[in-house]
């Protein structure tokens, strides 16, 4: 019943920066708790960042300090500004959605995209 589009992923140096874009569609955008994960080739998928229906935003360590998660509630948008990217970002970057939870849980979330790849040269 939710789709997510991502969108914004590319080539990057080390040190730039990407905003990375979700589109939401399907459901109410209020009602969901929007992550962003990432799994690079070998490694299991791992949690970014997300954004709470009421505005709570958290971080993993490793993207903490140098990542903004946001949301537009009007445009259904869940947005992740990266900066001082790292070679160890390189990964596909996945949009998903917790229906009426908050979770750093892979599993508990219900909807997901398609992914965006992002690689950061060296």
């Amino acid at each position: 019943q939710v789709q997510l589009v991502e969108s914004g992923g590319g080539l990057v140096q080390a040190g730039g920066s990407l905003r990375l874009s979700c589109a939401a569609s399907g459901r109410t955008f209020s009602d969901y708790t929007m992550g962003w994960f990432r799994q690079a080739p070998g490694k299991e998928r791992e949690f970014v960042a997300y954004i709470s229906r009421d505005g709570l935003a958290f971080y993993a360590d490793s993207v903490k300090g140098r990542s903004t998660i946001s949301g537009d509630n009007a445009k259904n948008t869940v947005y992740l500004q990266m900066n001082s990217l790292k070679p160890e970002d390189t990964a596909v970057y996945y949009c998903a959605a917790a229906l009426l939870k908050i979770t750093t849980i892979t599993s508990q979330y219900d909807y997901w995209g398609q992914g965006t790849q992002v690689t950061v040269s060296s």
